[in-house]
């Protein structure tokens, strides 16, 4: 590879708290490294249109604190053709970038993995998405941020059931992966977690709810949004006429999962993960991503992470039923 001197770094796909620390990051060990560095505006989007800025130190100054991505993000459907990432590796070449930082989830990786193969420069990646669910790595960027959210919505909502005796159906982001549903519903004492790695959860819940009957107490149920059997709204209205005697509300986060100031811990991993994609760029890497596994960096393939599963620890699902309100649901 070319003596690298320009870097380019992107966030793409959906935002996460953390990835202006991941950016504050790249942009200060590059500039520490004697290298120039480039943001590349709303992702592979902005890379088509060569909506491309120079970085230095004060760019990323007083960022690392705030939620989002001050860089912006978008779904590019041009960078799927060959002729969309044949226009962005020439507006690379004109702004004299000869490697580029993504910042973001599997689709951004194999994007990056595809455009690296074609025109022969180096992509790193880093983990920024708060499902946790790339292969290779422990953490992403604003994972923790995302369940410190949630636990303080379903403390809040467990007020409000407790004052009306009331079970609530909570709904979380998670359409493929319940990594955000098991850990924070651990964490706020839901008696129920309901995920789509798990099949007859509809049966779980009906169980649960036949159950709580004789002891007539609230209850939070957490719902990964993303289960086969259907939506949180449509699991409730099947269970309500089987239980008419209980009062089900359905509670729905959204977006404000992937808002907020990040955590302390988003920070330190983003800043972490950040450099060392500096550093793995000084070292010749290419087409990898960092990840961190036991409190360690890792470099780890992007046609692995892409390609490999990332399953959720079967002790936590084991660890949500042993201490559930109404014993074992399985």
């Amino acid at each position: 590879m070319a003596k690298i001197n320009r870097i380019g770094v992107l966030t793409s796909g959906g935002d996460a708290p953390g990835m202006n620390a991941a950016i504050r990051a790249v942009t200060r060990a590059g500039i520490n490294n004697n290298l120039e560095v480039f943001g590349i505006m709303r992702g592979y989007e902005g890379m088509i249109e060569g909506d491309i800025i120079p970085m230095n130190s004060e760019t990323v100054s007083g960022i690392i604190q705030k939620g989002g991505t001050f860089l912006l993000t978008a779904r590019s459907n041009r960078f799927r053709e060959y002729e969309g990432r044949k226009e962005a590796y020439e507006q690379l070449k004109r702004f004299g970038i000869n490697a580029v930082v993504v910042i973001g989830g599997d689709g951004s990786f194999t994007g990056a993995n595809i455009m690296s193969s074609e025109f022969d420069i180096p992509f790193i990646g880093i983990p920024g998405t708060i499902d946790n669910d790339l292969f290779g790595t422990d953490y992403t960027i604003g994972f923790d941020t995302a369940l410190n959210t949630v636990v303080d919505a379903v403390d809040k909502i467990r007020d409000t059931a407790s004052s009306h005796n009331r079970i609530f159906f909570v709904e979380v982001m998670g359409r493929e992966a319940g990594f955000v549903a098991i850990n924070s519903g651990i964490a706020c004492g839901a008696e129920i977690i309901m995920i789509p790695e798990e099949k007859n959860q509809i049966e779980k819940a009906r169980r649960f709810l036949a159950e709580r009957a004789r002891k007539n107490k609230s209850s939070i149920i957490l719902v990964a949004e993303g289960l086969e059997e259907g939506s949180t709204m449509e699991i409730t209205e099947i269970l309500k006429p089987e239980f008419p005697q209980f009062d089900m509300r359905v509670s729905i986060l959204g977006h404000i999962q992937r808002g907020g100031s990040p955590s302390a811990k988003d920070r330190v991993i983003a800043s972490r993960m950040g450099a060392a994609a500096v550093e793995a760029l000084l070292d010749n890497q290419k087409c990898i991503m960092i990840g961190l596994v036991n409190d360690e960096i890792v470099q780890v393939p992007l046609n692995k992470t892409v390609k490999m599963h990332k399953a959720i620890d079967e002790a936590l699902i084991n660890l949500a039923e042993d201490i559930a309100t109404f014993g074992p649901q399985k």
